[in-house]
């Protein structure tokens, strides 16, 4: 057996428990410094998923409110990667004591 095959297998196991959603959810992750761009990413890491929510760590409350503007396109973007739907919203947490 092919490992293609191995792979389309897979994901419609993954499909059918209802488990395909939420493990893309976490390739968000991933996808995030370049969807954002570099001076963003620099700035703001993606570091969980849950229930549909990305979890953004940000250096300071300056920049969760100056990138909070750009919250729906950034939604919009990773679901055109990972499909409709995936992230529902992305919650922005100003780090503690900065990220330097």
């Amino acid at each position: 057996m092919s490992l293609e095959r191995v792979g389309k297998s897979l994901e419609r196991l993954l499909a059918e428990a209802g488990l395909d959603r939420p493990l893309r959810g976490w390739l968000a992750i991933d996808a995030w410094p370049e969807v954002v761009g570099e001076a963003v990413a620099r700035r703001a890491r993606a570091t969980g998923f849950e229930d549909g929510r990305l979890i953004v760590e940000v250096d300071s409350p300056a920049w969760v409110s100056q990138i909070g503007f750009l919250k729906r396109d950034y939604i919009v973007k990773i679901n055109q990667r990972l499909g409709e739907g995936v992230i529902r919203d992305i919650q922005f947490i100003a780090a503690r004591g900065g990220r330097g």
